[in-house]
């Protein structure tokens, strides 16, 4: 049997489920030096290297900046990934 804490650390989905259940939908990712994009999530590897479609790169009051289109972005750069 588990204990009430351990059931609850089993239900905790781990970073890369949450990153597969965010697959073909939008995601916000910043990356180091303080930039945000918004885009597609495509793919990501165990590295973290991602892959996003229909990308925009977006200004500190979440406007677009620029659109960028198919990036990849490698994951040694990557702060969070919000889906």
């Amino acid at each position: 049997m588990f204990s009430g804490a351990e059931r609850g650390l089993a239900m905790v989905d781990k970073p890369l489920d949450i990153l597969n259940k965010s697959l073909n939908s939008p995601v916000i990712v910043r990356i180091r030096g303080g930039r945000e994009f918004r885009g597609i999530l495509l793919g990501y590897d165990t590295h973290m290297n991602l892959v996003l479609d229909e990308t925009e790169e977006l200004n500190d009051d979440a406007t677009v900046k620029r659109k960028l289109g198919t990036v990849i972005l490698r994951g040694d750069n990557v702060v969070y990934i919000s889906p």
